[in-house]
């Protein structure tokens, strides 16, 4: 078994578009390990002339899985990593990937809850792996997912996460859409706000323990709003990425 931090090579075994902009890659790792819910893999690309790219990216499928893990990625269109998966990478090609890494943003089963997870945008990645392996898990503590896109279609998971909810009344989906809204949208329509955040704590009960996960005055707004609501700042973890969804 490799080093926590070892580079290893894994050979992509499908993609799977989720939005036009975002697509999951299952990687199959020579020297898989487990991982913990919330954590993520660092990608490198080599070119030619020897110049490096790395980025870091949220592992999306469960640690009940075995031997293989869920990139999800999203276009971003002036990157240097994400475009190549998007562009170019294809089944059976191989990548250079070492994890998993981190140890704060993180749930497992013995952490119990209630769960309260915000999301923006592709943040919803690490909070969709501790959805999935909860529901893997026969114990399942009650959690609302507060989710914030632009629009319908930007809405990652959509599908899976209304089978989730489907299936368990324990979990409780609250999506807005802050830039454009289908006809019959019964969800919200803002930015998401202390009313927002004050429905989404009764929907997961009380004193939850929260992750937030997306732009950074996303994250920062939410996590505010929660203390000033009466949920105490150590219940509250949080990882952030850019300055805009």
């Amino acid at each position: 078994m490799a080093e926590p931090l070892a580079w290893q090579i894994a050979t992509v075994r499908a993609i799977r578009a989720e939005t036009p902009t975002v697509s999951s890659f299952t990687l199959e790792l020579p020297a898989w390990r487990p991982h913990r819910a919330g954590q993520h893999y660092d990608v490198r690309l080599t070119a030619g002339d020897g110049y490096q790219a790395q980025r870091s990216y949220s592992i999306a499928s469960p640690p009940s899985r075995e031997g293989e893990v869920d990139l999800t990625i999203e276009r971003i269109a002036d990157g240097e990593v994400s475009p190549y998966f998007h562009d170019v990478v294809e089944v059976g090609d191989r990548v250079e990937v070492r994890g998993p890494i981190g140890g704060y943003f993180v749930w497992e089963p013995g952490l119990g809850g209630p769960l309260l997870l915000i999301a923006g945008g592709s943040g919803v990645v690490p909070l969709m792996a501790i959805l999935r392996e909860r529901a893997a898990n026969g114990a399942r503590p009650s959690t609302a997912l507060l989710y914030s896109s632009r629009t319908f279609d930007e809405v990652i998971y959509r599908e899976e996460l209304d089978a989730l909810a489907k299936r368990d009344r324990e979990l409780h989906l609250l999506h807005t859409l802050t830039r454009e809204q289908p006809a019959g949208w019964t969800g919200y329509t803002r930015r998401i706000d202390r009313p927002m955040l004050s429905d989404a704590v009764g929907a997961a009960g009380k004193q939850p323990l929260v992750y937030i996960c997306g732009p950074t005055l996303l994250v920062e707004a939410a996590a505010n709003g929660l203390v000033e609501l009466g949920v105490p700042a150590s219940q509250v973890r949080t990882e952030r990425f850019g300055p805009t969804s």
